[in-house]
């Protein structure tokens, strides 16, 4: 690798930003092979981190046979798929979101590749801010890469390390390290090798989550602790920013903190607690429904008004609105009857598909809302278009009145760590509002009056959290 290499590079803001969800798990016995089937039910636990594809590999004696293609995972798993894949006791799964319209079977995960002496496969959920960079170096060092993919130039870059590493005697721990140095940005990893190690890694600001569990039969490593519980794993501890992670054999063979810190002085994504993660999931020793809950009880103190009832939207809403009803006194409905089987609008990669998901997927309830002043909580405004809507079928329901309440402050810059938005001026804060001001995005979504919650708030909220938080999607502060 070329001496430059080694240098932090400048971020560079590209159009492959992800947000996905990842799973590892080591069985301790070679007489226990149900790793393929325990990886399939943690991705369905981890569905909701991307819809657009999924893959599983095994790791079978020197091979790591690897099936993948769009679609959720009960599609892409149907037919007997999940059956053709070895019998093992070390696999490793993942679940796309692919941003930018690049949705294309090749951008999967995990991706598989050789090293001097095996063959690894990687997950990542992230974002790499010096991907380009390294992706040249790479090539230069007559790498080909099949995708567009973060996870791809990761994986070998993992495998070009290890091969330099253990060529000088030293193990392949050691390349993985080396390799996660060079990485700039948000990297969660699981890696899992020919020689039935189990690798996690987690960059050492600690954007994404990542965590790891335990039972009688294995250690698991998943992005959300709600993958490791409905898998029959004991939530044992996150990993920590900056820390690699060994499992071999049965063992954690290396534990510590390994990677250079890039004193960017940033922390977890506060966005993970208002939106992408599930609510029973518990990341960096803060339930996710508690900062939720924690959410509504300060839109009620900021934000009070006389209604009738407080309705959430399903899902991420619905904590919240949980919340303002317990702080305001104001009784709690639901107002929303939702199709389980239409993917989350958000990220959709076009405004068709999300539009026509919209319309699909809520249903308002007449009976609970016709005739009322209703407080209606959601959890952020983004391009404005699906709010609008939102209100829109609320009032054609019957509704008195709605007034719109935000669990997040407004979304005004783009996230180089994996929140998919494409350019600021696609955000209705920047395109309709000046300072906090928010009287045209009100009047835009047919709101009778609108409120956000202040960025203090939300931290109050999320207090329970370990590490600190970055937030500069909504405040601008790199």
């Amino acid at each position: 690798m070329v001496n430059n290499m080694y240098k932090k590079y400048k971020k560079n803001s590209t159009k492959l930003n992800e947000e996905c969800g990842v799973f590892g798990v080591t069985l301790n016995s070679s007489d226990n092979l149900e790793a393929v089937a325990i990886t399939y039910n943690a991705l369905l636990a981890l569905q909701h981190r991307g819809q657009e594809g999924c893959g599983i590999a095994a790791v079978n004696e020197r091979k790591i046979p690897c099936y993948k293609n769009l679609g959720l995972v009960s599609e892409v798993f149907a037919q007997g798929k999940l059956a053709e894949l070895p019998k093992t006791n070390l696999a490793l799964g993942h679940t796309l979101y692919s941003a930018g319209g690049r949705k294309t079977k090749e951008n999967v995960g995990p991706f598989v590749c050789e090293y001097l002496t095996g063959r690894l496969a990687v997950a990542h959920n992230g974002k790499i801010t010096n991907v380009a960079q390294i992706r040249d170096s790479l090539l230069r060092h007559g790498v080909q890469f099949d995708s567009t993919n973060d996870s791809e130039v990761i994986s070998s870059l993992v495998a070009y390390c290890i091969t330099k590493e253990t060529s000088k005697n030293e193990t392949a721990v050691d390349g993985v390290i080396k390799a996660a140095n060079f990485l700039c940005g948000a990297f969660s990893l699981i890696i899992a090798t020919s020689k039935k190690k189990l690798i996690a890694v987690r960059d050492s600001n600690g954007f994404r989550p990542l965590c790891i569990g335990k039972n009688e039969t294995g250690y698991a490593i998943a992005s959300e602790s709600c993958a490791l519980e409905v898998c029959g794993f004991e939530f044992m501890r996150d990993v920590l920013p900056g820390e690699v992670i060994v499992i071999d054999n049965g063992k954690i063979t290396h534990e510590g903190v390994a990677l250079v810190n890039d004193n960017e002085g940033k922390g977890m994504c506060i966005f993970e607690y208002v939106y992408f993660a599930r609510s029973d999931s518990i990341i960096d020793g803060l339930s996710v429904y508690e900062a939720r809950f924690n959410m509504g009880k300060m839109l009620a103190k900021e934000h009070p008004v006389d209604a009738d009832v407080v309705c959430g939207v399903p899902d991420s809403g619905i904590e919240a609105a949980v919340g303002y009803s317990s702080e305001s006194g104001i009784p709690l409905a639901a107002g929303f009857v939702k199709n389980r089987y239409i993917g989350r609008s958000f990220i959709y990669p076009l405004q068709s598909q999300r539009d026509t998901a919209v319309r699909q997927k809520l249903n308002p309830l007449a009976a609970t809302v016709r005739g009322k002043k209703v407080v209606l909580i959601d959890d952020s405004i983004v391009r404005g278009t699906t709010s609008e809507k939102i209100v829109r079928t609320l009032k054609s329901a019957g509704a008195k009145e709605v007034h719109m309440r935000i669990s997040s402050p407004p979304f005004r810059h783009v996230c180089h760590y994996g929140t998919d938005i494409d350019c600021a001026e696609n955000l209705i804060a920047n395109r309709m509002s000046s300072a906090n001001n928010w009287e045209e995005i009100c009047h835009k979504i047919g709101a009778d009056s609108l409120g956000y919650i202040s960025i203090d708030g939300l931290r109050t909220a999320c207090k329970g959290c370990s590490l600190p938080f970055c937030t500069t999607c909504f405040t601008g502060d790199c």
